[in-house]
């Protein structure tokens, strides 16, 4: 998975601004890519989210962990798509 290496995830100095734009302008088009990016973008979202928390900054943290949620469900139904496309052969 090399698209883990676009956005590294120990910088966590990320906020709610800049977040989202830094995760959807690394996003690939092949839907397995895309599904396997959303899931480290919800991870990431979910780091950055406990990092403001730690911080004391609970407001950003909220909009982080909101994000992370969102990301979470679009991986999710992402790779149910995915999965529904793979052709499983039948056993004999």
């Amino acid at each position: 998975m090399l698209s883990a290496f676009k956005l590294p995830v120990q910088d966590c100095r990320c906020n709610r601004q800049n977040v989202s734009s830094k995760m959807v302008n690394t996003m690939s088009k092949n839907n397995y890519d895309y599904a396997a990016d959303l899931h480290i973008y919800a991870a990431h979202a979910h780091t950055a989210a406990a990092a403001a928390h730690h911080r004391g900054d609970h407001e950003a943290a909220e909009e982080l962990s909101s994000k992370a949620q969102e990301y979470s469900m679009a991986a999710s139904e992402k790779t149910f798509e995915v999965a529904k496309q793979i052709q499983v052969p039948m056993r004999a």
